[in-house]
């Protein structure tokens, strides 16, 4: 059989209007402004309205990707949505979603593979493209982490924000588009970075509200490690699929978590900061719409044009990892 190229046709995000300061952050817990941002890069980050979910934010990310790709939504054959913060456990978001844009003949459903939803999300979808079997797909990375954020722990709450970022997919000219994907995981690490309440195996209850199970708990160390090793070797292998060298590539879209762990992959890429889209100062870590954000910016900052070679990494819990090579 053979393939149809397929590539990103259009971008968008959305990130709420409140913003929270690392001075904000300062009043809430012990900790202060130089010490967050020598440690992470992180200045400050968005938080959803009370009245907002994830898929209100994915909503308005998806209307710019589809207005900037020139198409409607009644046009879509399929929507995912990469999110740990879904609006409920079903129906999904993405059925959500659908019925907002008013997406009626879309196909929808959700995806979990936390900060690397992403790139999940765009390699599930671009099969259906390549193959001819659907026209259009739309992927959305939403997530309102603030949700299940506690912020009376000093270690996790500063890094976490809310937001969405979409993309439109559709075929693209012989030569462009996506050139290869690198995804994984690993189990064993699942205990790492975890919500370890509000699921089957620990349902919600007045003990575990009070153990504090439904926030996110992270083994910061453990998972810092992870992230440097696997963010170099996850976008090294998708080069070698993809046949290129790492002197090729014109931008690096790297998942937002840490300012210490993009600086590794640039080392390791050997890519000057030139090279690299990087917002965490403005959005701290929104997981699964950290690349979609980082990505629709870089081309509204004009950093992306015509013929560019894109390198998109991530990492999250799972624990999973994913790359992506495309030419735009």
């Amino acid at each position: 059989m053979n393939l149809l190229p397929v590539g990103i046709i259009g971008t968008g995000k959305y990130v709420p209007e409140r913003v929270l300061t690392n001075q904000d952050l300062e009043k809430m817990v012990d900790t202060n402004d130089e010490w967050i941002v020598t440690r992470t890069g992180i200045r400050e980050r968005r938080m959803a309205s009370p009245e907002q979910a994830s898929s209100d934010l994915a909503y308005e990310a998806a209307l710019q990707a589809l207005k900037n790709a020139g198409i409607t939504a009644e046009q879509l054959d399929l929507i995912v949505v990469a999110t740990v913060t879904p609006d409920m456990a079903f129906p999904s978001t993405a059925c959500i979603l659908q019925e907002k844009l008013g997406a009626k003949k879309a196909a929808a459903f959700d995806l979990s593979a936390a900060c690397t939803g992403f790139i999940y999300g765009l390699a599930n979808a671009s099969n259906f493209i390549a193959t001819g079997t659907y026209k259009y797909a739309l992927v959305v990375g939403a997530e309102c982490l603030s949700r299940i954020t506690d912020y009376t722990d000093r270690n996790t709450c500063i890094l976490f924000g809310d937001g969405a970022g979409a993309a439109v997919l559709g075929v693209v000219p012989e030569g462009r588009g996506f050139q290869s994907f690198e995804l994984g995981a690993d189990g064993t690490g699942g205990q790492l970075l975890k919500v370890p309440a509000g699921g089957s195996r620990y349902p919600a209850s007045p003990q575990s509200l009070e153990g504090k199970q439904h926030f996110i708990f992270m083994a910061g160390s453990e998972v810092f490690k992870f992230a440097v090793r696997v963010m170099g070797s996850a976008a090294e292998e998708a080069l070698r699929k993809a046949g290129m060298d790492k002197s090729e590539i014109d931008l690096l879209v790297p998942h937002q978590a840490n300012i210490r762990i993009i600086q590794s992959a640039l080392n390791r890429l050997e890519l000057s900061q030139e090279k690299c889209m990087i917002n965490l100062d403005k959005y701290g870590n929104v997981s699964a719409a950290s690349i979609p954000i980082a990505l629709a910016e870089a081309v509204e900052a004009g950093k992306v044009e015509e013929g560019s070679r894109l390198l998109l990494v991530g990492f999250g819990g799972g624990l999973t990892w994913g790359a992506s090579v495309l030419v735009w």
